[in-house]
């Protein structure tokens, strides 16, 4: 099969769809996922404060809660920006949801952002290591904070987050992996999707998602 051109710096729908079907030429698996599911959906967020914060929540919860205290901090927290949330502190937080420990994560990015320690657009010029070198930097946000943020909100072409853990399972089930397959063993497998394994993580979230909504209807 003819190699695509190098990957683009930012995801659009239509790189999407054309690294979806070069990978399912490479990967029989990708391929059923594909033929069954169509193209991935991008999934892309705004680049920014807000998102940053969304993703903080979404640490170790379902999509599903993290979706409702972040409705719950946008209606309680105006203007959403981080010298409010610096005004407002831990206290407001907490009484809207937020944990105590996301709390506190969250009010560091907005004292960082707030006082000019971290400036996200000057992140998104970055490579992806350097970007993800950037936001580790900051308590709370570790590596799968920062790689969903490279792989949503900048849609780099490049990202496996390692730590997902629908991610996890869903290669052990596509894949057909035998035991405990461990994070680490499935990132060396996703080695194999470069320089698209951001498109490959769009397509095993969205066999996950399909077999988790069929399972429970």
């Amino acid at each position: 099969m003819a190699s695509m051109a190098p990957p683009p710096a930012t995801l659009t729908r239509r790189d999407l769809k054309a690294a979806a079907r070069h990978l399912a030429g490479q990967d029989r698996d990708l391929r059923r996922i594909l033929k069954t599911h169509g193209p991935p959906p991008l999934w892309g967020r705004r680049p920014g404060f807000a998102t940053l914060v969304r993703i903080i929540l979404e640490q170790q919860v379902s999509l599903a809660s993290a979706r409702a205290i972040f409705r719950r901090l946008e209606l309680g927290v105006a203007p959403f920006t981080p010298e409010r949330f610096v005004e407002l502190g831990t206290a407001r937080l907490r009484s809207l949801g937020v944990t105590r420990q996301k709390a506190a994560y969250c009010l560091h990015v907005a004292e960082a952002v707030s006082d000019g320690r971290l400036n996200l657009k000057t992140v998104a010029r970055l490579d992806d290591a350097a970007v993800a070198a950037t936001l580790t930097r900051l308590k709370g946000v570790g590596p799968w904070t920062a790689g969903i943020y490279l792989l949503m909100a900048l849609r780099r072409p490049d990202v496996w987050p390692a730590g997902d853990i629908a991610l996890v399972q869903a290669v052990r089930r596509v894949k057909r992996l035998r035991g405990h397959a461990s994070p680490e063993r499935v990132a060396r497998l996703a080695d194999t999707w470069r320089p698209y394994r951001s498109v490959a993580a769009r397509m095993m979230w969205q066999h996950y998602l399909a077999e988790r909504t069929r399972s429970t209807s």
